[in-house]
């Protein structure tokens, strides 16, 4: 620290007015900024400088002094602030009390466009704020630095992050200051484990000091709490720890072993909900139905795989999986149905394929959210009645082509997308609703609950 406050004493001789102003509110930031507030050297070599920390930690207030110096020591630069929200750009990142507008020197403004949430300086450089849930507005600007806040709440993080690293390519070196609490997203992941990447972490106590009395005490009560350790101390939560189903529920099928023989095929779509959600992928699952040596009827996953695919692919795609066989020899057979939620792309593919004389049938989930349906399912894995295939080189483990609908099945909710979850959820469904997979015993017939005059009525499963 003491080098690179005598570094800037130094230079600062001899400087005009304004500069003399930033180098002097630059100073006074460095002198009291903690370790991770102050940026690695531009000189090195990195374009990513990532600080995960929790709430209260300082995170908006280092991202601002450091931009708006960037933008002064850089003149005619161009700068962007990419934020989840217009709400979070405006009232966060440009007037909060830690924002742009709020720690550089007024004396450097010329003017601030509200509208347009643009401030420009005196020195000919910008920095303009366009929301994430906008990301398209990102075709066009070009910028030399950006700052990223609270990337892990992007909606659409892939997109928002591509469009602004395309629009990052003026100036030598470009670079990106991204501040979140974390969620286990994967583009946070994957920037994390980036050889272009320096990674800071601090806790909300690192920054306790200067926090309302109110907040010191509220926090006390999230110790010891997943969410404590997410929002405070910066933790970054395998997604895996909140899941509806857990790994071990499920039961490996073991490598070498002959298929078995399956009474029953299912396949089942999860389709992109419409042409707009092109983040969204078609899921497909394949099951086999079959009766063990050692218990009731159970089932394997056969088949998986997920694909950004517009209708007009989707249609062939689906009658060229219907082709296969599945099984061991003279056993194999086709699938003996097509299960498409009835939504959406789907209704037109259920019709597509009707005409074609596949066996398909539309799933209708009724009033259901998606964590009611997988909950429903998760009664069958807990029951121990659903095989997944075992890796042939890691014993104990899954194929490859089974992790991602794996990795997702256990971590939802707090996965990133949920077309494997569905896809799942709606086939466990039926076969437990046709009684291919019962897991709840018939009721006695000496049961005086389930007397005529008192049987329940039963309900259209898809309309709950």
């Amino acid at each position: 620290m003491t080098d690179v406050l005598d570094l800037i004493e130094e230079n600062s001789a001899g400087l005009g007015d304004l500069d003399k102003i930033a180098y002097g509110a630059h100073l006074n930031w460095l002198s009291r900024a903690k370790y991770y507030q102050i940026a690695p050297p531009l000189e090195q070599d990195w374009t990513h400088w990532l600080v995960i920390a929790g709430r209260g930690a300082g995170k908006t207030r280092l991202a601002a002094e450091t931009l708006w110096w960037w933008a002064w020591s850089n003149p005619n630069c161009r700068c962007l602030i990419l934020a989840p929200t217009a709400n979070d750009c405006r009232l966060t990142c440009l007037e909060g009390e830690s924002g742009l507008l709020n720690v550089i020197p007024q004396d450097l403004v010329a003017d601030y466009n509200k509208t347009d949430m643009t401030v420009f300086l005196k020195n000919g450089s910008q920095i303009r704020a366009i929301s994430a849930d906008t990301y398209e507005r990102l075709r066009g600007p070009q910028f030399s630095y950006a700052w990223c806040d609270e990337l892990a709440a992007y909606q659409y993080l892939e997109e928002a992050w591509d469009m602004m690293m395309f629009g990052l390519r003026l100036g030598k070196s470009p670079r990106v200051i991204v501040t979140t609490t974390p969620k286990p997203r994967d583009k946070l992941i994957e920037l994390m484990e980036s050889s272009d990447s320096v990674v800071d972490t601090a806790s909300t106590y690192e920054n306790i000091d200067n926090l309302a009395p109110t907040f010191q005490k509220q926090i006390l009560q999230y110790e010891g709490t997943r969410l404590g350790r997410q929002e405070l101390h910066a933790e970054l939560i395998d997604p895996e720890e909140s899941g509806v189903v857990t790994r071990d529920m499920f039961r490996l099928w073991p490598n070498g072993k002959p298929l078995p023989d399956f009474e029953y095929i299912i396949q089942s779509y999860d389709c992109a909900y419409s042409e707009k959600t092109h983040n969204d992928p078609t899921a497909a699952t394949t099951w086999g139905v079959f009766k063990p040596l050692d218990g009731p009827m159970a089932v394997l996953l056969i088949d998986c795989w997920q694909e950004h695919l517009s209708f007009p692919d989707l249609k062939p795609k689906v009658i060229e999986e219907y082709q296969n066989s599945y099984g061991e020899g003279k056993k194999q057979k086709r699938p003996d149905l097509i299960l498409v939620e009835d939504k959406a792309a789907g209704i037109s593919l259920i019709q597509e394929l009707q005409r074609a004389h596949l066996p398909v049938r539309g799933w209708n989930p009724g009033r259901a959210d998606k964590m009611q349906r997988l909950q429903i399912a998760a009664t069958v894995v807990a029951a121990g009645r659903v095989w997944l295939p075992e890796s042939s080189v890691k014993m104990g483990y899954v194929r490859d082509w089974v992790e991602p609908m794996l990795s997702q099945l256990c971590s939802f909710p707090e996965s990133n997308h949920d077309d494997f979850v569905d896809s799942t959820s709606m086939a466990l469904r039926f076969l437990k609703d046709t009684g291919w997979l019962e897991i709840n015993p018939p009721p006695r017939e000496d049961d005086e609950w389930y007397a005529d005059d008192a049987a329940p009525k039963r309900l259209n499963p898809y309309a709950v």
